[in-house]
């Protein structure tokens, strides 16, 4: 088993983006392996899943902990994404494990659909309630076995989409759940659908434990130290970078030539900056609707334009409550 110094190096800050967001982990890991080190598909959703399941059950842990998880969503979830990823490793090592070309259409397929994931969760999150009732919200077990089997297919073909993808089905599925039980639920459900995949992978596909080991190196501490800081940074400004890093990478994997990746991300970005500022108008007004103590828990350290909020400010710009630490 070989360490590569450069993944590891690598790693670091994508695993910084994972620990300040909680996101992004497969869905920048894997094309970084991709486009920026040369390595075959296979092996890199491989050894990506395997990297991912030793990174997933932290912060699932702490929203069991903290009571904001429906073990009756996250059972229906299971029940259509366990099968379902094996079957996408199947399908992956079966008919595709020996076609580059046709693997990076279906990850670049996939990095655009997780794109998609992150502007619904924008459209549908803030109309969220703050605080709920979630245990009046009744379980649909179609619609989610249904949701947990696309997200399932998805992650065992490209590795991408755990959390991301079945989040956004989640809002459309629940829209009166809130969004604190909604990210503990499926960051719950992403630890079986991560380790099915993994699984079958190690069994099926292309896993170099080496590779595995260098993302571990890097991306672990970039995740602690990610978690550390993240209630001083705001994910207003890094989920607007990953969304333009998501464009990039998608279009060349899908083949575009370097003045339409310039273009698409140009366009992503300029949606970013209109949908940052718009966050930022919508924290100003929660701010100003707030008592005093409130307002000054949840203000920012430095003027709002520079946005340096806080996590709690960053989740009410989302529509969510207090995070959960």
């Amino acid at each position: 088993m070989t360490l590569d110094p450069g993944i590891a190096l690598a790693g670091l800050p994508i695993g910084l983006i994972v620990g300040l967001t909680g996101m992004g982990g497969g869905a920048l890991l894997t094309p970084m392996l991709v486009l920026g080190f040369g390595i075959d598909p296979l092996t890199a959703v491989s050894s990506d899943l395997v990297a991912s399941l030793c990174m997933k059950p932290v912060g699932g842990a702490v929203h069991l902990r903290h009571g904001t998880v429906r073990t009756d969503v996250v059972r229906w979830l299971m029940l259509g994404s366990i099968p379902t990823a094996f079957l996408g490793v199947l399908i992956l090592t079966s008919l595709l494990g020996g076609n580059g070309a046709a693997m990076k259409t279906l990850l670049g397929g996939a990095l655009l659909l997780v794109l998609l994931s992150m502007v619904v969760r924008r459209m549908f999150g803030p109309r969220r309630p703050v605080e709920a009732d979630d245990r009046a919200v009744a379980p649909r077990p179609l619609a989610t076995l249904a949701a947990g089997a696309l997200g399932g297919l998805v992650v065992g073909l490209t590795s991408v989409g755990s959390g991301s993808l079945i989040i956004a089905a989640l809002m459309i599925v629940y829209p009166r759940m809130s969004m604190r039980s909604l990210v503990g639920t499926d960051l719950v459900q992403a630890v079986p659908l991560v380790g099915s995949a993994a699984l079958a992978h190690m069994i099926f596909g292309d896993v170099h434990f080496g590779l595995t080991a260098s993302l571990l190196l890097g991306s672990i501490p970039g995740v602690y130290l990610g978690a550390r800081f993240s209630t001083k940074a705001s994910d207003t400004v890094l989920k607007p970078v990953i969304m333009v890093l998501l464009t990039a990478s998608g279009a060349k994997l899908l083949g575009a030539g370097n003045g339409v990746t310039l273009l698409a991300s140009a366009c992503m970005a300029g949606y970013a900056a209109v949908a940052m500022m718009a966050d930022r108008r919508r924290l100003a007004r929660y701010l100003a609707a707030q008592p005093g103590p409130e307002a000054a828990a949840l203000a920012p350290s430095a003027p709002l334009p520079d946005l340096g909020t806080s996590a709690r400010a960053s989740a009410v710009v989302e529509g969510a409550s207090e995070p959960v630490r």
